[in-house]
This record gives structure tokens, sequence and C-alpha cells, in this order.
């Protein structure tokens, strides 16, 4: 990435990308500051997605980009992306992709109410020459770093094609690798790459991506089971060769300390393996956007009228009310209604109101059904 865009003037600067409703999408955005302003001043500032805070953006160091990703289904047929500042530095933005995703694909309990910010993905069959993969092999362009060698695993290889058929559609160079123990006897244990503190609040959902390498003869097996802290989590499971599936928990998992253990079960003649897993953080939308109809119109109104305000992302975000706006909240997750909204000072009214103007009414204030005064 040589460019970027700042966002020297205004509090809340934002995107509005058109998508489609419903559909679950990967949203990527990357920040390289490289001090393009001279400033050597690391930036700091706010990212949101509609009217939810999604992360804090902290450049570490001017020459690396900083990434985040967020699966999300959006209620309406676009999302706002706004760059927040919180201080004196500039917010700044170098790219943002949307995919669309597999709507069966990395399922929680509470559906389209909540977000998965990335926390890592791994491609556990490690190779000291695999500098990890995105697109073109990852179609939905994910990022596949390589894990650190564990002293206590070794890797398994393949040079077939791994069939991708499931949601997930990792891809085929990621799992056509896999750890397993160096000892046949052992089972593959993995601590989860978090705070590791038990006033940690946080809610994580784990999806591990399985596929066998090995063309097992008829009286071999590989069939393992899969605890968490210790206690039992999936299986007993046996991978199909050369065909990924992949594993989650029903529910998010709490707490300040993640450990898994994959171990054989009685009568496998294979010790376990793991091809890849990924780790996501849930975000709570507990804002939601404004009425998709009194968004358009609004919208509409401004073009119409040329209305020259800094009118920018969610018009009823409750920091960012936009100027001139009142809205209604019902205080669950319905979206809050325009209400009344006023875009001329009170002398420039009194003038118009006296001056014999007349013209259409543009259609598209008939939108606004919840209005009480204009």
């Amino acid at each position: 990435m040589e460019s970027l865009r700042s966002f020297p003037d205004g509090i809340r600067n934002c995107y509005r990308i058109n998508v489609t409703s419903g559909t679950k999408y990967l949203i990527k955005a990357s920040f390289l500051y490289g001090d393009y302003d001279g400033e050597d001043i690391l930036p700091e500032f706010d990212v949101h997605i509609g009217a939810n805070l999604r992360d804090t953006v902290s450049v570490t160091k001017a020459s690396e980009s900083e990434e985040m990703e967020i699966i999300h289904v959006p209620p309406q047929n676009h999302i706002h992306v706004c760059l927040v500042r919180t201080g004196s530095s500039t917010p700044f933005i170098s790219s943002l992709v949307f995919r669309p995703l597999n709507n069966q694909s990395y399922k929680t309990d509470e559906g389209s109410l909540v977000g998965l910010a990335l926390s890592y993905r791994v491609d556990t069959g490690f190779t000291t020459s695999d500098p990890g993969y995105r697109y073109p092999q990852d179609v939905y362009d994910r990022y596949w770093p390589s894990d650190d060698p564990n002293s206590d695993w070794t890797s398994l290889t393949t040079s077939h094609t791994i069939e991708s058929n499931n949601s997930y559609k990792p891809p085929s160079d990621v799992m056509s690798t896999a750890a397993a123990p160096k000892n046949p006897l052992d089972s593959l244990d993995f601590d989860l790459l978090t705070f590791d503190d038990d006033n940690d609040t946080s809610e994580y959902y784990v999806y591990m991506h399985f596929a066998e390498l090995e063309l097992l003869k008829a009286h071999q097996r590989r069939i393992f089971n899969i605890s968490y802290n210790e206690e039992y989590w999936a299986g007993p499971y046996a991978p199909r060769y050369l065909e990924t599936e992949t594993f989650y928990g029903t529910s998010g998992l709490m707490g300040g300390h993640h450990r898994f253990s994959i171990y054989a079960v009685d009568n496998s003649t294979h010790p376990p393996i793991l091809n890849a897993y990924e780790v996501y953080i849930v975000k709570r939308f507990l804002q939601s956007e404004a009425n998709q109809n009194d968004i358009d119109a609004v919208t509409i109104l401004k073009s119409t009228y040329g209305i020259k305000r800094n009118w920018q992302g969610d018009p009823c975000t409750r920091e960012y009310l936009w100027e001139g706006l009142n809205c209604s909240y019902d205080g669950n997750y319905d979206a809050p209604r325009i209400i009344s909204f006023q875009v001329l000072t009170e002398d420039a009214i009194r003038n118009l109101s006296s001056s014999g103007l007349t013209a259409e009414i543009p259609p598209s204030i008939s939108e606004l059904t919840m209005i009480q005064n204009l």
C-alpha cells in the first residue's frame, strides 16, 4: 500500500457502502501510517461500524500496517464505516474491503445481533518456507500466517488438492498441511492467545479446520475428541480424506484462560491432527442504525436543497446526532426514527415564510412517517 486518505476536518468522517441486507460480509480495513504527514507522531483514533464502536486504531510502528477484520450481517442495504477523532491525531485509512461470505459460515448463537472481530488465524501445518497465504489462494482474501514452530509437534503434508466444499472455504494450500504430535501417543495441546486474565470479559468463538492428508488402509483409522479446559467439547471425529470440515462451539467461550486438547480415542491407530484454526472476539451491535427509509429520505433532501452541513454516517447515533435532527429510541433493537429536523436558522425560516416562494416538496419526504416537526 502506497496511498492513504486522511481526514483532518471534522470529528466523524464516514464511508457509506451499499450492500445486500441479510448477507454476511467480511469487512477488512488497513492503516499504514508511514509518517505521511512528516509529524512522526503515531496516530490513535476510533473506527465505528454503523452506530457502534468497532475498535481503536493505535499505530505502534509507522512502517507497519494495522489490520482490522470483522464479520457482520447488515440489517439494511448499506453500512457506514466511520473514522472518529478521539484526540489530536488525524484519522486516516489505507484500504477498505468488503467480501460477501456464505451465510452458513461463522455462525454464533446470537445471529446478526453480534459481529465477529478477528483475533487471529493460524495455518498450523507450519513450514519454514511458508510465508502465509491470502488471495488468490483464499477466495475471501483472508490472511493465513504460519504458526510458530512447536517443539512437541510435527508437520504432515500432501501434494494433493484439498476440496473445500464447506461454507468456510479455507484455501487448499493451508489445508494441505497439518500439525500432529511428534509422539503418536500424545495429544495436540494449545492455548488461545488471549488476555489470560480471569477478569477478561471478552467472548470468543473458535473455528477449527480439519482434513485427512494420509490415505489410510482398511485397518487404520484416525479418530479423536476435542476438550476445552479439560472438559469434553467435540467428537469423536474422523477427518475425511482430502476434504475440509470445520468444527466450532455452539456458544461463545468466556473467561481469561482457554486451553484446547485434541486427543486420540482408544481405537484410533493414528494421532490427532489440526490443519488450521481461527479465533474471533464477539462485538455486540447494541445501537441500531436509523430506519432505512428515514435515512434515504433525509439524504435526498440534503442533496435536493444543497444542505451544507457535515452530515456523516448514521443520523441518529446518540453521540453524533446530525445537527438539526431529533430521533426517537425505543430502547430495543428496533431502528431509531427521525421525528423532527430543522435545516435553516430561525431568521432564515421567517424570511422564507414571508417571501412568497413556491416549489414542489420532494416526494421522499413522505417516507418520514414519524416526523412531528419540520
